[in-house]
């Protein structure tokens, strides 16, 4: 049994001062914040902070290296999920904030992509659980994040370790990188139609205020109003096939569906304005709105993510929904949404089925990982994903 503390080099980020900041478009380094740390990766956006270059000379100390392993400390757990991830070389050069910690192996005694693993597991996050105090913002210490003990094996058995539960990171990895193409591939046509109005027979459709002859400009709560998610607390939840949905994303399964499959789901609290189109029944909680499948499109979908949803409330972050419902949308003739439907359709299958294999891998590393991490499974005996595909 070893301490965490003892076996890696813990480091909390710089107290960056946000007069500071520039915006994602800008030239800087990027800011590594809280925010931008979910479960299992780092998500930039518009939203995301840098840092001036010629201000980063005396920041070394804070500069992340790849496969870093990064921990929140404010709101450490979202729904089900740890707030823990590892750096790629997709998202450096980056500096570490205030409220986030990293986490790398100590040479000699541990892995840093060991060291993910045991942040992974199950028992890292009971341990969270227990320290996290606060009753309006959620927060962890460095000192309790330290005090976490665990079997530590040696290095050769880490690595064996790694190479085993790696795999099945690559694997969903690559199914990522696919869906982020598959998705910017129908962001850009949807540009192309829906902004740029070069839609199939645009040359032919007068124009006036940027509105195409037998398209309407109508405010969102005109074309698909946003319905409240329900109350589902974590200890009533069912083991099932139904998805949670909160506003970072699915945070567990039930037995019973609050929808039908089809529905747009919109992060009303925490994760603001976020957006996901459930391919199946599913159960949106209080921290969502969700609208109705009968009421859904691929492109209303994708004409969401123009709209500025923004935060109604600076310290609780909130999205006022007379406020979504005031918001103007271009609403398409029927004959080009349905033109549009044709061609993004077989796009968005093939993103759900790259999604549920990645639920499939994700549950069985699951599975894997608590057991390789106590010394329950021998390594060499499991087959990996490639092995059981050959």
């Amino acid at each position: 049994m070893t301490q965490l503390g003892d076996v890696t080099e813990m480091l909390v980020g710089f107290a960056f001062k946000s007069a500071g900041f520039l915006d994602a478009d800008s030239d800087g380094v990027r800011l590594l914040r809280g925010d931008n740390v979910q479960q299992g990766y780092i998500r930039w956006g518009d939203k995301t902070k840098k840092w001036p270059t010629a201000e980063c000379d005396e920041l070394e100390r804070y500069q992340l290296a790849e496969n870093d392993v990064i921990l929140a400390m404010d709101r450490p757990i979202v729904g089900d999920g740890l707030k823990m991830a590892w750096i790629k070389p997709e998202d450096l050069p980056a500096l570490l904030v205030q409220r986030v910690c990293r986490l790398r192996g100590k040479p000699g005694l541990a892995l840093t992509s060991f060291i993910r693993y045991v942040l992974a597991a199950p028992e890292f996050s009971a341990h969270i659980h227990r320290i996290t105090t606060g009753a309006n913002i959620p927060h962890i210490s460095g000192k309790d994040i330290a005090a976490y003990e665990f079997n530590l094996p040696d290095l050769a058995d880490q690595a064996r370790i790694v190479d085993c539960l790696s795999v099945y990171d690559d694997l969903i990895a690559t199914n990522q990188r696919r869906i982020a193409l598959l998705e910017e591939a129908a962001r850009r046509l949807y540009r192309e139609w829906f902004v740029h109005l070069r839609f199939p027979g645009h040359e032919s459709v007068p124009v006036r205020d940027g509105v195409p002859e037998g398209w309407e400009q109508k405010p969102l709560g005109d074309i698909a109003p946003l319905n409240y998610g329900k109350a589902l607390k974590s200890t009533d939840r069912k083991d099932g096939m139904v998805p949670v949905y909160g506003s970072s994303g699915i945070v567990g399964t039930h037995n019973l569906a609050l929808v039908g499959s089809g529905a747009i789901v919109v992060g009303r609290k925490g994760n603001v304005g976020s957006l996901y189109f459930s391919p199946v029944p599913c159960f949106p909680i209080d921290t969502v709105y969700y609208i109705v499948p009968a009421q859904t499109s691929y492109w209303l979908f994708l004409a969401l993510h123009q709209l500025n949803f923004i935060s109604s409330d600076a310290a609780v972050p909130g999205l006022n929904r007379t406020y979504a419902h005031s918001l103007p949308v271009l609403q398409p003739s029927n004959d080009v949404a349905e033109a549009f439907e044709r061609l993004v359709r077989p796009v968005f299958e093939q993103v759900q089925q790259l999604t549920a294999q990645n639920a499939k891998l994700n549950r069985t590393r699951d599975l894997l990982l608590p057991k390789l991490m106590s010394g329950q499974l021998d390594v060499s005996g499991i087959r990996l994903p490639e092995e059981v595909a050959a």
